[in-house]
C-alpha cells in the first residue's frame, strides 16, 4: 500500500476524503491494525476537544502574534537543480553569508528497513525518511497532550504576555461592576460610602476614618427591602485599619435603600435605634 493511502489516517478520523479515497482508504484498514489504532486514538481525542468550551483570546493577542512574526526570518527559496548538474564536490566551500540550505531528503516506505539498510547511491548529505504515515503517530501525542493540558485546566501561550493578574475578590468586582452605583455619607469625621451593583445583586461598604464602637456595641447595617422593612445585612468588623472594606450579606439588588445603626454587640434582628445614615437606592 502507498505511503499516500497511509497518510490519509488523519483526513479519514475527521470525515475530510472523498467516497474514492474512503473506499481505498477502507480496503486498507482492513488489512493495517496499525492504522486501525490510530483512526481510532484520533477518533477519540477529537471527541474529547468538541467538549471544550470557547474561549475569548485575550484583547492583545492579535498584536502579539503579529509583532512576533516580524522577527521570524522565513526560509530561503528552494533552487531547482539544472539539467545534468553534478553534486557536490570537496571543493564547493559554503558561503558564509549565504542563508542556511535545506537538506534533501528522501522517502522510505520501507516500514521495517534493515539495521545496516542504506538507499544505493546516495549523496552523504541525503537522509533517508520513514514513511509518512509515522509523522500522524506524532501528532496524535502531540493532540493528546493538547486535551489532557485542556481537560486540567492548563492554558499554554507561546508569546509572553507578562506576569498573571492576581484574581479579583468578590468585593473588587462590585466596585468595578459597569452598574456600580456609589452612594456617600458622612458619619462624625468618618466617611462611609455604599457601593451597589444590582448585576451581581451585592453591595460593599467602604469605611474611611469610621471610629470604633462603643464598649458593648457594634455597627449594623440593614437592606430596606420593600415589603419587608429593615432586614439584617450584617455586622461591621473590629478592626484598626484606617479603611475598611465590607462585602454586605443578602441581596441587595431589590432594597430601595441601605442604612447602619448602632446595636449591642453582635447585632440585633431588627434595628433597636435611630439610622446613624440612610443610602437611598432611588
Amino acid at each position: 500500500m502507498s505511503a499516500d493511502v497511509h497518510s490519509l489516517v488523519g483526513a479519514y478520523a475527521v470525515d475530510a476524503i472523498d467516497e474514492q479515497e474512503r473506499a481505498a482508504f477502507e480496503r486498507h484498514l482492513a488489512e493495517c491494525p496499525e492504522c486501525r489504532a490510530e483512526v481510532a486514538s484520533l477518533v477519540e481525542a477529537g471527541a474529547h476537544l468538541s467538549l471544550v468550551s470557547e474561549a475569548v483570546p485575550p484583547p492583545g493577542m492579535r498584536a502579539a502574534v503579529l509583532a512576533r512574526i516580524r522577527t521570524v526570518r522565513p526560509l530561503p527559496p528552494l533552487e531547482q537543480p539544472e539539467a545534468g548538474g553534478r553534486g557536490l564536490q570537496d571543493d564547493d566551500a559554503p558561503d558564509p553569508d549565504a542563508p542556511a540550505a535545506r537538506i534533501p531528503v528522501v522517502i522510505d516506505d520501507d516500514p521495517e528497513p534493515a539495521p545496516d539498510a542504506r538507499a544505493p547511491d546516495l549523496p552523504a548529505n541525503v537522509v533517508p525518511l520513514r514513511r509518512r504515515r509515522r509523522p500522524v503517530a506524532e501528532w496524535l501525542v502531540g493532540a493528546a497532550a493538547a486535551v489532557a493540558l485542556i481537560a486540567g485546566g492548563i492554558a499554554w501561550s507561546p508569546w509572553d504576555n507578562g506576569p498573571a493578574k492576581a484574581p479579583v475578590s468578590a468585593s473588587e468586582q462590585v466596585l468595578e461592576a459597569p452598574d456600580a452605583q456609589r452612594v456617600v455619607k458622612n458619619i462624625g469625621d468618618a466617611k462611609v460610602t455604599i457601593v451597589r451593583s444590582a448585576s451581581l445583586h451585592k453591595a460593599v461598604v467602604v469605611a474611611d476614618n469610621m471610629a470604633a464602637a462603643p464598649t458593648g456595641k457594634d455597627y449594623q447595617f440593614w437592606f430596606d427591602q420593600p415589603g419587608k422593612g429593615m432586614v439584617n445585612a450584617g455586622v461591621m468588623p473590629h478592626g484598626s485599619a484606617s479603611t475598611l472594606t465590607v462585602m454586605l450579606e443578602g441581596d441587595a439588588s431589590t432594597a430601595s435603600a441601605a442604612g447602619v445603626t448602632l446595636e449591642p454587640a453582635g447585632g440585633s434582628t431588627a434595628p433597636t435605634s435611630a439610622p446613624l445614615a440612610l443610602f437611598s437606592f432611588s
